[in-house]
């Protein structure tokens, strides 16, 4: 099979992929220093849909599954259906549904699916948001009038239109459903920390870290509620979705309400999700590229998982290109998982090469425990400028 993509997210799912004992082999494009140890890596850029079929072609590869949401987003999974290889992830008119605020709007009001309300004025509170794809980073909560007027120009820099959304009030929860166009396989819950520095302060990020599961959340009657009326709207209008459908959701006093639509797995949710999942994953995605997982079965763990990010030191503003990494053998040897997020090999030597560099994830009895293995295998990681939130899970590790 080929896996496309070259992330933490990306490094999650081959790790998870290889344990089948159904993959004969595992292929990535472009893949990194991390994948690279559980398969082979090629030099093809996610989003060179023709250099990627060109590539499943060769290797007469089985199944692709598209990690990112830009090759998806421009419709790379398209051009590997119309030459007959079997895709784990959206269609482009599909995966419009993260590739548009304004489109995911229109299906929720279709669909009956409470949503966070558009407002024609930008006045605070309230929360900016560009249209289209920004690396999670196209996202700006304004509470007063000197974050919106600090906001406005910065989004209007990423050249899309704007949405701008009344700013409410709850808890955030990731919520994944595995889906083949009919069906819905609700997988655990988890929640994420977008922002870049300790307290929620600070810009937006595509992720500092996250843990799974968020406490006190029934996925499946969120999935029933939110992901399947999606899903039929998505189907009646001749654009049927196979792959992860993700909502980020708010729980608000007065319920649920969607913030926003993904086409594919979080980053970084992921790397606390899939070493919490059982059965046998590749299985799984093969069936619902086949349109039929409606046997499928993907039970969770008993043990809790938390997530943290180690960043360049000036990220998101800029990442970090050459720095020399040490500690990942002392960290996985306490027990945790690294997963390379932004990493390259020069002259034999693992060095930087992003803004997320490396994720790292351990599991626990308790989301307390879980976290302090993680902290305690994220210390004895090294690179220039490295730093990562110290406050991921704290408050739910905090709840007895």
């Amino acid at each position: 099979m080929l896996l496309v993509g070259s992330g933490g997210r990306e490094h999650a799912l081959a790790w998870k992929l290889a344990q089948s004992t159904a993959l004969t082999e595992l292929h990535c494009a472009p893949g990194n220093p991390g994948i690279a140890r559980h398969g082979h890596c090629h030099p093809v850029r996610g989003e060179d849909a023709e250099g990627l079929l060109g590539l499943a072609r060769e290797l007469a590869v089985d199944l692709v599954v598209v990690g990112p949401e830009a090759p998806l987003v421009e419709g790379v999974g398209d051009a590997l259906r119309k030459s007959g290889v079997a895709v784990f992830g959206p269609s482009r008119a599909a995966a419009a549904i993260e590739g548009s605020k304004s489109f995911a709007k229109d299906i929720l009001r279709a669909a009956g699916v409470p949503a966070a309300p558009v407002l024609s004025v930008a006045r605070p509170p309230c929360v900016i948001k560009a249209d289209g794809l920004a690396a999670g980073k196209g996202v700006f909560v304004c509470r007063t009038q000197e974050e919106l007027d600090a906001a406005l120009p910065a989004a209007a820099a990423l050249g899309q239109a704007l949405v701008i959304e009344e700013l409410l009030e709850g808890t955030e929860v990731s919520v994944f459903a595995l889906c083949d166009g009919a069906n819905t396989i609700a997988l655990p819950s988890a929640q994420d920390f977008k922002r870049a520095y300790d307290g929620d302060e600070g810009p937006n990020t595509g992720g500092m870290g996250s843990y799974s599961p968020a406490p006190d959340i029934d996925v499946n009657e969120l999935v029933d509620s939110i992901h399947r009326p999606v899903l039929a709207e998505l189907a009646r209008r001749d654009s049927p979705f196979v792959g992860i459908l993700f909502a980020g959701l708010i729980l608000t006093e007065d319920g649920p309400r969607v913030l926003e639509f993904n086409c594919r797995f979080g980053d970084p949710e992921t790397q606390s999700l899939l070493p919490r999942l059982e059965g046998n994953f590749l299985d799984a995605l093969a069936a619902a590229a086949a349109g039929d997982a409606s046997g499928v079965e993907l039970p969770a763990g008993d043990e809790p998982a938390v997530t943290l990010v180690l960043a360049a030191g000036d990220y998101p503003a800029s990442g970090d290109s050459g720095s020399p990494i040490s500690g990942i053998d002392a960290a996985e040897a306490s027990g945790a998982l690294v997963f390379h997020a932004g990493t390259a090999l020069r002259d034999d030597r693992l060095v930087t090469n992003g803004g997320r560099i490396l994720d790292v994830t351990a599991l626990g009895a308790t989301i307390a425990a879980a976290r302090e293995r993680a902290y305690d295998a994220a210390a004895l990681i090294s690179f220039a400028g490295a730093r990562y939130r110290t406050d991921i899970a704290k408050e739910a590790a905090a709840v007895v």
